[in-house]
């Protein structure tokens, strides 16, 4: 975050709410709290050589934050000096006593001692050092004050140790009481890099500049690295206005309140805190300052470009448009080429919700690439084709160190992956994102990586693992996103989702409809189309096949005005499946090759192996075995190397059927071969359906075993697996559907 101008200052100095200007020309001023910590350099200097190596260095890192931080109760200041010298903390507290229970005079002297300190050959504190500019702040601010206001420090002195007094009596009256015996564990080191709590900010009335700075910039980096360790929205919404209340103009303050109010989503305030901070940006003159003539515009046509932005995230994209319109005409007639690119890649994001707007982007692409700032989407092209353009720009994103961009670009390339259906490249660049350490310095405690790109792999990790069967270590993953992006934070919306969705999908596997159907609410309010596709598939799994035509073929229509091409291709995947489930299998068959034309012109590669499975089971059910076994060879190398566990089962257990197809025009003997081929097929298919427990699939795995087993007269192992069929066939509902008549 950019730096407060030297005209902003913060003055407590008020009458009837209103700011006096600062006459004295100082941008800090004496506080209770700062005596405190005056008392505590006093008493730092006084000891001397009686301090150990480690006592010094623990209060050395702690004096920064102490001095930047603002103003907090005595009673943290204690603790927080007790955890690196018990005995130095006493000393501090008696000297307050001293002071706060004597005389004014008493307060004079003191402020007179501290001058001592920079006297002498070798002096105690260096003027230019951190301490020493504060010590001579204070020491200024002090001497600038009236009697009047000297009176009022001393009394609000006496105040803060005495409200410490009582905050101690009453924590030894609750010790008395409570007669707990972990009152004395010690405060943890990141206690202080971490924001304070509301009551404790506002303990002090307004912070100063410094103050005020140091607490912007705190919170927006917590804000983008570890929003749970940021101030919720509305303590810190709170915190905002107070700053703003004290001063109107502050640029940084209307800004944080814009990413504040993004958190919550709330469209009108992040309106006008954005349009508040660049009318204040304009009017400190800031701007003008750091970019000479062109300021003034420059912040005119980024204001109007991050308003689009801004419109867009919400779904506004009339308002949006406007906005781009005004940008791209300020950005013109300066001439600023990189501010147009800007615009362009925005005109590309809104002009794709209407029409293909392919030549927009190879436009964009090519201007990216003049003025430094590429793109990584390509439409329908290769894998190698688009990672080599994500590598072009890789390049630049390292030369550079732009750490966030790196991390968006390792999170494209997951989903990306995933996309292609390589399930194993998606993985190993999660796991990439996962070990790399970020290229920005952030205070102690504070999570790295703690951003959507983050919260993306993490969530594209755990749907690997739930769709391998690994169900523990998705749960694992997904607690870990829900405390590091709680669900008030701007990125939960992301694991709510995958967390709905793999719910949904152990659900169907178990054969718990109902449960399934419930779930389908939380994911439409999260994602539409996820939503609704997921309630064509309940519908489809409890036999309403009209009901899901229909749904299906609205979904079908609306995917492919926004081409949504992976979407799409999986809605005529159901739909096929439907017409097989009504017996229609010539119907399916048009369907299925729009759907691998589809899959091949966008090289969705997994997409395209799991058409051909389809297309293959076309030919089973339309009497040909022996084509349909032809073609499973081009498609199931993809599906058991990059598949889920589901579609490996589904896939061995199509083998099976056309073997046993195939060998009825068999020898005796070749029968027998390949019925003992295709129960191996079979038990293979039942160790994937068991690891995802899917107890459909499992039972039908099961009758195919037994009547082959009937086959080959094997009668101990036919009689076990009509056991467990049994079993599942009580347990499951029947919906008198022929076997050969379902693929999944």
């Amino acid at each position: 975050m950019a730096s407060v101008h030297e005209s902003l200052y913060f003055n407590p100095m008020m009458t009837n709410g209103v700011v006096h200007a600062n006459v004295f020309g100082i941008k800090d001023w004496v506080t209770p709290y700062k005596m405190a910590l005056l008392v505590l350099l006093s008493e730092l200097g006084r000891a001397g050589a009686q301090l150990g190596l480690l006592e010094r260095r623990r209060l050395n890192r702690l004096l920064l934050p102490l001095l930047q931080g603002p103003d907090m109760p005595l009673s943290r200041l204690r603790k927080a000096i007790e955890e690196s010298c018990p005995h130095l903390a006493s000393s501090v507290h008696i000297r307050l006593k001293l002071m706060a229970e004597g005389e004014l005079k008493d307060m004079e002297q003191f402020f007179d001692d501290l001058s001592d300190s920079f006297t002498g050959t070798e002096p105690e504190v260096h003027k230019t050092s951190v301490v020493g500019l504060f010590l001579r702040h204070m020491i200024l601010a002090y001497n600038k004050l009236s009697f009047s206001q000297v009176y009022k420090l001393y009394t609000a002195l006496q105040q803060y140790f005495q409200n410490d007094e009582k905050k101690t009596g009453i924590d030894e009256s609750d010790m008395e009481l409570t007669n707990t015996e972990e009152l004395d564990g010690k405060m943890e080191k990141e206690e202080l890099d971490v924001p304070l709590r509301e009551e404790e900010i506002s303990c002090s009335g307004p912070l100063s500049q410094k103050q005020a700075e140091y607490f912007l910039s705190q919170q927006a980096s917590l804000l983008k690295n570890d929003e749970t360790k940021a101030l919720t929205p509305a303590s810190l919404q709170k915190e905002l206005n107070n700053l703003l209340k004290f001063n109107p103009d502050f640029a940084e303050a209307h800004y944080l309140s814009y990413l504040n109010s993004l958190r919550v989503q709330d469209v009108f305030s992040s309106t006008h805190s954005l349009l508040h901070y660049f009318d204040r940006l304009i009017l400190t003159g800031a701007e003008s300052k750091s970019n000479g003539d062109e300021g003034y515009g420059r912040s005119l046509r980024y204001a109007a470009l991050n308003l689009a932005a801004l419109h867009c995230r919400f779904g506004h994209y009339q308002q949006a448009e406007l906005a781009l319109q005004e940008a791209i005409r300020i950005a013109q007639e300066s001439n600023d080429h990189v501010c147009l690119q800007h615009c362009l890649s925005w005109l590309y994001i809104l002009e794709q919700k209407i029409f293909d707007s392919c030549v927009l982007l190879e436009h964009s692409v090519n201007k990216s690439l003049h003025f430094g700032l590429p793109q990584r989407a390509f439409a329908g092209k290769a894998a190698n084709k688009l990672m080599d353009a994500l590598k072009d720009s890789d390049l630049l994103h390292w030369k550079h160190s732009l750490s966030e961009l790196i991390d968006i670009s390792i999170a494209q390339k997951t989903a990306i992956w995933r996309l292609y259906g390589r399930s194993t490249m998606a993985l190993q660049q999660a796991q990439t994102l996962l070990s790399m350490n970020s290229l920005e310095a952030v205070n102690v405690g504070v999570q790295q990586n703690n951003t959507e790109s983050f919260a993306v792999v993490l969530c594209h990790l755990a749907e690997l693992h739930a769709e391998q069967g690994y169900f523990a270590a998705a749960s694992e993953i997904l607690k870990h996103l829900k405390e590091r992006f709680p669900p008030n934070s701007q990125h939960a919306q992301l694991w709510m989702l995958f967390d709905q969705k793999i719910q949904f999908e152990r659900a169907m596997n178990d054969g718990r409809y109902h449960t399934a159907d419930s779930l389908v609410a939380g994911i439409t309010a999260l994602n539409s189309i996820e939503g609704v596709y997921r309630k064509a598939f309940v519908l489809k799994a409890q036999n309403q096949m009209s009901e899901a035509h229909k749904l299906l073929q609205k979904l079908l229509i609306h995917c492919q005005k926004i081409k949504n091409t992976e979407m799409v291709i999986s809605v005529l995947l159901s739909i096929a499946e439907l017409y097989w489930r009504s017996s229609c299998h010539t119907i399916a068959l048009p369907v299925l090759l729009q759907a691998l034309a589809l899959s091949r012109e966008y090289s969705l590669q997994y997409l395209a192996s799991e058409t051909v499975l389809n297309l293959a089971f076309s030919q089973l059910i339309l009497g040909i075995p022996e084509q349909a076994l032809n073609i499973l060879h081009m498609a199931i190398e993809p599906v058991l190397a990059h598949g889920a566990v589901l579609d490996k089962g589904c896939a061995m257990f199509l083998v099976a059927k056309c073997q046993v197809a195939s060998a009825a025009s068999y020898t005796p003997q070749k029968k027998i071969e390949a019925l003992e081929s295709a129960i191996v097929n079979l038990n293979e298919a039942k160790t994937y359906f068991a690891k995802v427990d899917c107890k459909e699939q499992l039972r039908d795995v099961l009758y195919f075993q037994a009547r082959l087993f009937h086959t080959l007269g094997k009668t101990q192992e036919r009689n076990k697996c009509a056991m467990l069929f049994r079993q599942l066939h009580q347990e499951l509902p029947a919906h008198g559907v022929p076997l050969i008549n379902a693929f999944k």
